[in-house]
């Protein structure tokens, strides 16, 4: 069996941002080496895409199970201390790097049980979750097509450095986590001296107030037991004291818990957009960047996961959270297409307190490799419940 813990260093060392991971990928490729995989990699993306036929013959379609990893890294400076610790300045920093190791574990895991599969199993190594949507361009190029049947199923995991304590499984019914768009602002005036503003046409105030009115729209226009967040991260305008600037922008990150919410807001925005411009007689402009989707767990599927962890692991090990969390993924759009779940897994060290413990995406964030076998297992276990022969 391959060493799980070393590719996880190994590949921990090597960290690569957005869309193309070339270095990753040829990694992760020689991991798969000798596995009967119908390998298939992407071509706007350095993704990959293994197929394992079950040897047992079936009638009509095929199930499917698809299970995915993330591969991509994030732009930070790792700080950690490691003595693997990546030097090239981005770092795995949401535990991508677990992910993908996890995921091939599972591919050699299955591999060795193939006679046993009434079924076929696509392993997804996708890059550029953070962000970049990767896993709309793999669908793009055909993912849910290239085991000659659609995904009957669909599963990921995912990593936490803190939340919960060493080694336990989460997962929710319903919404797990919130949908994710960028809206961006221009307000355009027109410039002039500081010391003569009724000359110009100043479109730092009407910013200003945007940014504010946003904050007071979501309180007055959406239902509190139903939340919507709206954060300003970007606000630009000007260049010195006395200088009336043309225009000024703001960029603000979208979240909502419920689809028609997340309608509803991108509906909203233009409006305090335009009618705060026209009232400070400037001109707005509301561009939407669209990401992803809300997530949302299909509930029988996240039954499932909690009993195939208790038979695994004990019931101790799986926890039933109450709340999404407001953070996204782009492992929504496959929970689109076909039932499934997303699956937490804490892999804060043992030793640090998970309520107090750097969470995924700080420079100091550590995930813990001794939770790789169990990752893997449940990976293992939830295709063969599915499409496993038994007797």
């Amino acid at each position: 069996m391959i060493d799980l813990v070393a590719l996880r260093r190994e590949l921990h060392q090597i960290p690569e941002v957005g869309l193309q991971l070339p270095r990753t990928q040829a990694r992760l490729l020689q991991a798969l080496e000798g596995l009967p995989l119908e390998i298939t990699l992407g071509e706007s993306v350095t993704s990959i895409v293994g197929v394992l036929r079950g040897g047992k013959q079936t009638e009509g379609k095929r199930p499917v199970v698809l299970l995915r990893a993330d591969m991509d890294a994030l732009p930070v400076e790792e700080r950690t201390g490691l003595d693997y610790a990546s030097t090239n300045g981005n770092m795995h920093a949401c535990g991508h790097d677990l992910h993908v190791s996890m995921l091939v574990g599972a591919a050699h895991a299955l591999a060795a049980r193939k006679d046993d599969l009434a079924g076929d199993v696509i392993f997804m190594f996708q890059p550029g979750e953070e962000g970049m949507d990767g896993a709309r361009y793999m669908l793009e190029e055909g993912l849910l097509d290239v085991a000659g049947s659609r995904p009957d199923w669909v599963y990921a995991i995912h990593v936490w450095s803190a939340l919960d304590p060493h080694g336990m499984f989460s997962t929710k019914p319903g919404t797990v986590m919130a949908s994710s768009d960028v809206a961006r602002v221009t307000v355009t005036g027109r410039g002039g001296h500081g010391s003569t503003p009724h000359m110009a046409a100043d479109p730092v105030p009407a910013l200003a107030e945007i940014t504010t009115a946003l904050n007071t729209m979501v309180t007055r226009r959406f239902d509190i037991q139903n939340p919507v967040v709206v954060t300003v991260g970007l606000l630009q305008a000007g260049t010195i004291a006395n200088v009336i600037p043309e225009e000024g922008k703001l960029e603000a990150t979208l979240r909502t818990f419920d689809t028609d919410v997340r309608a509803k807001l991108i509906e909203t925005i233009p409006q305090v957009v335009d009618g705060i411009a026209s009232a400070h007689g400037v001109k707005g402009e509301f561009e939407l960047w669209e990401q992803y989707p809300v997530t949302i767990n299909d509930d029988d599927e996240a039954d499932v996961v909690a009993g195939v962890v208790a038979d695994l692991f004990g019931e101790e090990r799986h926890s039933r959270w109450s709340k999404p969390l407001a953070g996204a993924e782009d492992f929504s759009r496959l929970l689109q297409a076909a039932p499934g779940c997303f699956i937490g897994l804490s892999a804060c060290p043992p030793e640090l307190d998970p309520l107090t413990a750097p969470f995924n995406h700080s420079a100091y964030a550590q995930f813990d490799d001794g939770v790789l076998a169990d990752g893997a297992q449940l990976f293992t276990e939830l295709t063969l419940r599915k499409i496993g022969s038994r007797g």
